[in-house]
C-alpha cells in the first residue's frame, strides 16, 4: 500500500491487481492479526478488511499521522506522529495511550510478550500491554525507522546506517553501519532491510552481520516482508521486487501503479 490510498494485492508477489482502499489519505503501515488486516496512514486513517480485497473505514479518534501498526497479545498497536498511540482488541474500536513523548513514533513489533516501538533521535518504547509504555536507551540519537522481531531478538534499522538488535527491547546492540535503511522483516531465519537507492542487505546469524544483496532497482526501497517461502518489498514509483532464495537474488515484479508504496503485509 502507499500514496493516494493505493492498495495492492497478490496471491505469488508476482501478479499485482489494484485494489480500492476508500481514500485517498498515504498509507503507510500494514499488519495481519486476529484474522484482519489492517492498514494506517495520515489524518488517523484507519482501514481494516478480512480478505485484502473489501476495506472498512474505522475511527482512530486522532487526526496525527498513523506510521505503524501491529499485532500481539490480543492487541492491535499503532503508532505516529507527535507520540501518538494508539490501541484496540478488535481493530474497530480505538483508545489512545500515554507514550510520554511528543517524539514521532514510526515503526512498532511485537515478540517476545513485549510490544517495542521506534522513532526519531533514537527513541524507543516498550511494553507488555500496549497500554503503560516505559522508555528505553537506545545507544543511538539517529532517528530509527522501523522494528521487527523474529528468532527472538528484535532489529530496528534508522538513518545512517543504523541497525540495533535486542533480545527484549531493552538492551540494545549496535551493528555493522552501511547505507540508511527503513524497512526489515524476518522470515526463514533471515533478516532483510531495505533502504535508499534500492539497497537490500540481508543477515543470517541473527543480525550480527550483514552482507549486500543484489538489488534490480535503484528507487528507494521502504518496505519489506515474507510470506509463502517470499522476500517483497516495495519502494517508490510502485518498485515491487521479490526474492525466492532467502534474500539472495531479487527480480523485478509488475506493478500496476507508479504511486510510491510504504508498505506490504502478508
Amino acid at each position: 500500500m502507499g500514496d493516494s490510498g493505493t492498495i495492492l494485492t497478490s496471491s505469488d508477489g508476482t501478479s499485482w491487481d489494484n485494489g480500492t482502499s476508500g481514500t485517498t489519505n498515504h498509507l503507510y503501515g500494514v499488519t495481519y492479526g486476529n484474522g484482519t488486516f489492517m492498514i494506517v496512514g495520515d489524518s488517523g486513517t484507519i482501514i481494516t478488511s478480512s480478505d485484502g480485497t473489501t476495506w472498512t473505514s474505522r475511527t482512530s479518534g486522532t487526526s496525527y499521522g498513523l506510521l505503524g501498526v501491529t499485532y500481539g497479545n490480543n492487541t492491535f498497536v499503532s503508532v505516529g506522529f507527535s507520540g501518538t498511540i494508539l490501541t484496540s482488541s478488535d481493530g474497530t474500536t480505538w483508545t489512545s495511550r500515554t507514550s510520554g513523548t511528543t517524539i514521532h513514533l514510526q515503526g512498532v513489533s511485537y515478540g517476545n510478550g513485549t510490544f517495542v516501538t521506534v522513532g526519531l533521535t533514537g527513541t524507543v518504547l516498550t511494553s507488555s500491554d500496549g497500554t503503560s509504555w516505559d522508555n528505553r536507551t537506545s545507544g543511538t540519537s539517529e532517528n530509527l525507522q522501523v522494528v521487527s522481531y523474529g528468532n527472538g531478538l528484535f532489529v530496528s534499522v534508522g538513518d545512517s546506517g543504523t541497525k540495533l538488535t535486542s533480545p527484549d527491547g531493552t538492551t540494545w546492540t549496535s551493528r555493522t553501519s552501511g547505507r540508511s535503511k527503513v524497512g526489515v522483516t524476518y522470515g526463514n531465519s533471515t533478516f532483510v532491510a531495505v533502504g535508499s537507492s534500492g539497497n537490500i542487505v540481508r543477515s543470517t546469524d541473527n543480525g550480527s552481520t550483514w552482507d549486500n544483496a543484489t538489488s534490480p532497482t535503484a528507487n528507494r526501497l521502504n518496505g519489506v516482508n515474507f510470506g509463502n517461502d517470499t522476500f517483497v518489498a516495495v519502494g517508490n514509483s510502485g518498485n515491487i521486487v521479490r526474492s525466492t532464495d532467502n534474500g539472495s537474488s531479487w527480480d523485478n515484479a509488475t506493478s500496476p501503479t507508479a504511486n510510491d508504496l510504504h508498505g506490504v503485509g502478508f
